[in-house]
């Protein structure tokens, strides 16, 4: 492993990312999470210097967290947090491009009353969260299979850029 600032860059062949973590590794590397419901795989790349990196994160804003110490596990803050760890490693933000998937309704909830925040929504919320940010860092997504009520794995890799989207009905998707 080549140590890059105060955090690892991977080079083996898959790099796990868990549930509010953020990992970044070169080329040839490939990063993979699992378990995608409503939770979002944001996985940005630098094609000029293969360095790609992935974020799982699980709620949209820190601002509404009650545990607001991992930057990682939110929206606003875990793509912020990536960038920076990418940028470290020799990407350039201005070169970025996105891909993301998960953010899908797990739950089903039938006693919900006009104009209440439906708490089965976190899937959307998160998507939503997902864009507005990287719509500000002007990071262009090109690619996205978000939504349905699908659990994901997910694998990236930072030799071409391609993501692979598995669901739990066994279906692939090159994106």
């Amino acid at each position: 492993m080549k140590k890059c600032f105060h955090f690892l860059v991977y080079d083996m062949d898959k790099t796990v990312v868990g549930i509010a973590e953020g990992k970044v590794v070169r080329s040839p590397g490939e990063l993979i999470t699992y378990a995608l419901g409503s939770c979002v795989g944001i996985c940005l790349y630098d094609r000029t210097c293969s360095v790609a990196g992935m974020v799982h994160i699980l709620l949209p804003y820190k601002k509404t967290a009650v545990n607001q110490s991992n930057p990682y596990k939110f929206a606003d803050t875990g793509i912020i947090a990536l960038v920076k760890d990418m940028e470290r490693c020799g990407a350039n933000v201005r070169r970025m491009t996105a891909k993301i998937a998960g953010g899908a309704k797990m739950f089903e909830r039938s006693d919900t009353f006009k104009g209440e925040v439906d708490e089965t929504q976190i899937g959307q919320r998160n998507v939503e969260a997902v864009r507005e940010v990287l719509r500000e860092l002007r990071i262009p997504i090109i690619a996205d299979d978000t939504g349905d009520r699908l659990g994901r794995t997910i694998t990236f890799s930072a030799e071409t850029g391609q993501l692979t989207v598995k669901t739990v009905r066994w279906e692939w998707k090159k994106l």
